[in-house]
């Protein structure tokens, strides 16, 4: 698993240098894009994967514990709360694309458009992953605490990733 992370933390870093320097060189332009976001939903966004990490967590928690049934209960509302980002995110990118702000449109929303993407890819992938961690609560009898974790782990890395993201096109002017 940390392969994976370390392997997705290295791309989006690339991705995020790119950001850097073409907004270093053309700041208004970004600015122009940047302001015809809805920071309402970025923090909405940012709430919903905050609430589903703590979930996550404590899902970790109680299965070292050995409290299955709350472990199951936990990595579902984890998973329930990244569905919902997924649904929010989805809402958000048709509100802009519907007021004209495609991809071409600004060189910010190119960035934009590739980094949320990106990472609604990522997400679309750590679902599946706490699917099997779930999987693997609710079918054995003993589970492999590091199975979790490891679900854990991923999971947090793509929240984690959020917060980069939220930060770089939602807040830093």
């Amino acid at each position: 698993m940390w392969f994976f992370v370390i392997g997705d933390l290295w791309i989006f870093a690339c991705y995020f240098i790119g950001y850097s320097y073409d907004r270093a060189h053309d700041a208004s332009a970004f600015l122009d894009g940047q302001r015809l976001l809805s920071p309402g939903m970025g923090v909405l966004n940012t709430a919903i994967l905050l609430t589903s990490s703590l979930f996550v967590a404590l899902c970790a928690q109680a299965t070292r514990a050995g409290d299955i049934t709350i472990a199951s209960r936990f990595i579902a509302l984890g998973g329930t709360c990244g569905a919902a980002f997924l649904v929010t995110k989805v809402i958000e990118w048709h509100a802009e694309v519907s007021a004209g702000f495609p991809p071409s449109t600004y060189p910010f929303f190119t960035y934009y458009f590739t980094l949320t993407g990106l990472h609604f890819l990522h997400v679309l992938l750590g679902l599946l992953i706490l699917a099997l961690g779930w999987r693997e609560l609710r079918k054995s009898t003993k589970p492999r605490a590091e199975f979790v974790e490891a679900s854990a782990t991923y999971w947090h890395m793509v929240d984690s990733l959020w917060i980069a993201i939220f930060a770089a096109l939602y807040l830093m002017r």
